[in-house]
């Protein structure tokens, strides 16, 4: 089979698919509303879950900082002592 005729036959299903949707959703017997709530729901929850680890590694990289600034202030101190 050529390549023209496989993806003719795909494009025909896909039509024909659609049309047999589009029917569907307007006699009423598909109710995407549900799935569409639902969805989204799981959707905010998976957002607030990676949010909250950002958070938690936001905090986890601002204490490394203040720790090795503190580090560093003292190796600036000690070396002052040292030459003087």
């Amino acid at each position: 089979m050529n390549n023209g005729l496989k993806y003719g036959m795909w494009f025909l299903g896909g039509i024909a698919l659609g049309a047999l949707g589009a029917v569907a959703v307007s006699r009423g017997k598909l109710d995407f509303k549900p799935l569409a709530t639902d969805l989204i729901s799981r959707g905010i929850d998976v957002k607030d879950a990676l949010l909250s680890k950002v958070e938690a590694l936001k905090e986890d990289v601002e204490d490394l900082t203040a720790e090795a600034r503190q580090t560093a202030e003292k190796r600036k101190t000690s070396k002052a002592a040292t030459k003087a």
